[in-house]
């Protein structure tokens, strides 16, 4: 049996794979690329094949569907993937592969002569015998968060005609998880009408969040004085030198490669500009709440020292929230979260609960009044072009997300 899910499990994958859907920052349209509408689409077609209810697709590619419950009383839960994967630079075409893990070095492709090496990678390691998907080192795998869409689509599939006790299900799947999470913040809740929720994202096997970063992004423009060098002397103010004394102001021991686990960071992961203007774009992350307020603070703080120093120059500074820590919207109500161990320990798989240094579309929607924590679609080296996903833990990701379904069900304090 578990052989018969894993082919269903990854044929789904590598068909949704086909689809080319990175999602593009630059774009300010929801969804930002067309390839997430065709993604929609064809699951759109595919739920109706399956006899799903309340199918609907959105102007923004928010499809949302039903799975209906055998247990009248039970709690309606919601699934939640995204439909886009990551652009960092690589190709957006998916070329996966099945590859026996044999405990050396993998050839993920000959004509480029790109490996996965252990040395290099020794998250591999524990995986010796085991299938492991893999692209072609060309681009990301894809399995964030193309996993978590099979794993929903097969769900929907093997539970459409199952008598195993459970709730109402609401499956979603979202736009632009990987620019900001934009998909989970219009999806019309009224469409998504859970007791609370879960997303499978990123993590290797038992990994669990149920926190992540507060997060903010800043965009602070510079508009300078031009003067031809020859008699710049007390006119000239260079734009892109007030953008580089603003970057000295932050501690450099704070920053992402400098910081780990809960501590925060600011990170300066956008300059660009000329003799008139320049922007600078900042990151503020941090998981206490308190301590992100003040990192905010700081940045406005630093931008008026500047502005003092250089009165002439102009200077706007914009700061927006990008999403919350999860922990901090789901209250003393731990249910949601305290289901995920239980049907961890039922299915012998040590937990390991992660601070995630990022967000998910769970972020989100907690903000918005649905808890909703992350938990593994099994893949490791996500946004990187040696992501790889082993089978058996793919598998895994699957059991757990049935698992859920059944013991969301049960009256609250049933052993």
């Amino acid at each position: 049996m578990t052989d018969i899910l894993a082919e269903q499990l990854i044929e789904r994958f590598f068909r949704y794979l086909s689809v080319e859907s990175q999602s593009d920052a630059r774009s300010a349209t929801i969804p930002s690329t067309p390839g997430q509408r065709r993604l929609a689409e064809m699951l759109k077609a595919e739920l109706e094949a399956l006899g799903l209810a309340d199918i609907h697709l959105d102007a923004h590619s928010i499809l949302t569907a039903r799975l209906p419950g055998t247990l009248p009383d039970a709690p309606c839960i919601g699934f939640v993937a995204h439909l886009d994967t990551v652009d960092v630079g690589l190709s957006p075409e998916i070329r996966p592969q099945r590859m026996v893990f044999g405990g050396g070095d993998m050839l993920l492709n000959e004509k480029e002569d790109i490996w996965l090496r252990v040395g290099e990678h020794p998250e591999i390691l524990p995986y010796r015998g085991q299938e492991i998907l893999v692209g072609d080192g060309t681009s990301v795998l894809g399995a964030d968060n193309k996993a978590a869409i099979a794993i929903l689509m097969t769900l929907a599939a093997r539970l459409k005609d199952s008598a195993a006790p459970r709730g109402d299900i609401i499956l979603a799947f979202v736009p632009d998880e990987e620019i900001g999470l934009r998909g989970a913040k219009v999806m019309d809740l009224a469409r998504f009408p859970v007791a609370f929720a879960y997303t499978i994202d990123c993590c290797e096997r038992g990994e669990v969040v149920y926190e992540t970063f507060n997060a903010a992004s800043v965009t602070i423009d510079i508009t300078g004085v031009t003067a031809h060098p020859m008699s710049a002397k007390g006119v000239l103010v260079n734009p892109i030198l007030v953008a580089t004394e603003l970057v000295g102001m932050f501690d450099p021991m704070q920053t992402p490669e400098r910081t780990e686990g809960r501590e925060g960071y600011w990170w300066c992961n956008g300059i660009s500009g000329n003799q008139s203007a320049a922007q600078l774009q900042i990151s503020i992350r941090d998981h206490d709440g308190a301590r992100f307020e003040e990192r905010k603070a700081f940045v406005a703080e630093a931008v008026e020292a500047v502005r003092q120093r250089h009165p002439r120059a102009r200077i706007a500074c914009r700061i927006e929230d990008s999403y919350k820590n999860i922990d901090a919207a789901l209250g003393n109500d731990r249910h949601c979260v305290e289901l995920i161990f239980e049907a961890l320990r039922r299915m012998e798989i040590a937990p390991r609960a992660i601070a995630m240094r990022g967000g998910t579309d769970g972020s989100a929607l907690s903000a918005r009044g649905v808890p909703t924590p992350n938990y593994f679609t099994g893949a490791h080296n996500f946004h990187s072009r040696f992501e790889f996903l082993p089978v058996p833990a793919f598998v895994d990701s699957y059991r757990l997300t049935e698992q859920l379904c059944a013991l969301a069900a049960r009256p609250r304090g049933e052993g």
